[in-house]
């Protein structure tokens, strides 16, 4: 099934940032809740927007979201040391995010990831910057995977974001992460591939309406996890019907449930 990593409690969010500087943790906890029940599979955590505040302000949102859902969470810091912190207090096997092939960031978040139980979302991105075709992505994606890989870490827990970048920018990017993906997931067998869903949309006009049917592109080539918002219910439903398309939901009981419910409709 999709992995839906849930994007909203983001300190670059005003609304987080100011209920995490009050200390109003009635709501981050609605907040939390109302993921949990629109279907996300990992809660992401980023308390990094305060500066010199992350590692209190973590502190604090890994107790409140906690004490609000039984999902996993993937803590979200390009910081080791807090991330450290943040492994140390959850409950469940996290994913964290991330690391990359930037030599500095590599370097510091190998020893951190050595003989850690966790999921891993790995950047295709490395000194010489941001890619520039979908080979790039894919000798990034194996580059990485292989030294996971030589620290003990299992395929099945390496998510490769192939950084999607907007077609604001160039109107050939959605076509090379598309690309990139089909061959990651075929080329590179069982990992998964992950990423920003809405960093296609940015500059343009209606952005919720591409990022729905960018997702429907992105699944049709392998893509099973996102990083996105669950709140979004068109986004949720257009979610569901592909996996229902895909043939990943037995009976298509998912999809009817979600009927039922009222999360799709026309």
């Amino acid at each position: 099934m999709f992995t839906v990593i849930g994007e909203r409690i983001n300190t670059t969010l005003k609304k987080v940032q100011a209920a995490v500087a009050d200390r109003d943790a009635d709501y981050i906890k609605d907040d939390v809740k109302q993921q949990t029940e629109a279907g996300a599979t990992y809660i992401d955590v980023n308390a990094g927007a305060r500066i010199g505040h992350e590692e209190e302000d973590m502190r604090w949102l890994l107790k409140v979201v906690q004490e609000a859902t039984d999902l996993p969470l993937c803590l979200d810091s390009p910081d080791p040391a807090i991330l450290e912190m943040a492994y140390g207090m959850v409950d469940k096997t996290p994913m964290i995010n991330s690391i990359s092939l930037e030599k500095e960031r590599f370097d510091a978040m190998i020893p951190f990831l050595k003989g850690k139980e966790c999921k891993i979302i790995a950047l295709c991105m490395d000194d010489s910057g941001m890619p520039k075709s979908f080979e790039d992505i894919v000798g990034r994606a194996r580059s990485i995977v292989q030294e996971l890989e030589n620290i003990g870490m299992k395929r099945e827990d390496i998510f490769i974001d192939p950084l999607i970048q907007p077609m604001s920018v160039d109107s050939q990017n959605g076509v090379m992460v598309m690309k990139a993906v089909k061959a990651i997931m075929t080329e590179i067998e069982g990992v998964h591939t992950t990423g920003g869903l809405s960093n296609i949309s940015y500059g343009l006009p209606q952005r919720k309406i591409i990022n729905r049917n960018f997702l429907v592109m992105m699944m049709a080539h392998g893509f099973d996890a996102a990083i996105m918002d669950p709140l979004d219910r068109d986004i949720m439903a257009v979610l569901r019907t592909s996996e229902m398309l895909k043939g990943e939901d037995n009976f298509c009981m998912n999809y009817l449930k979600a009927v039922r419910a009222g999360d799709i409709k026309a």
